[in-house]
């Protein structure tokens, strides 16, 4: 439980630092690609522990196919609350898609 915690921490600072600038278009580029930096550098804290204590417990397949679902949902709820844009049937269709690729990964054979 602790790798996903710690993965959702790191995907909010990740979606925050690679789309949270799209609001403010009219900075400069390379003020806009310094704070991103900046926040990318949180987003690393937390993410590098995460696969180092998931690991003992995930493979790696599994961790990116977790911190894939995590992107997913952590990107719906910020593009819906702070980008005010539409959530759409196509968003929902493809996140049954990765339920089933969560499936195919986790499932033994």
């Amino acid at each position: 439980m602790v790798t996903v915690v710690l993965l959702v921490i790191s995907n909010i600072f990740m979606t925050i630092a690679w789309y949270g600038h799209l609001k403010f278009k009219s900075s400069p580029l390379f003020f806009v690609i310094l704070i991103s930096w900046l926040i990318a550098f949180v987003e690393y804290c937390f993410q590098v522990p995460a696969n180092r204590i998931g690991h003992h417990q995930f493979t790696a397949a599994q961790l990116k196919t977790i911190q894939e679902v995590i992107t997913l949902v952590v990107f719906c709820v910020f593009s819906i609350v702070y980008l005010k844009e539409d959530f759409k049937w196509n968003y929902l269709v493809g996140f049954a898609f990765m339920i089933g690729a969560v499936f195919f990964v986790f499932k033994k054979w």
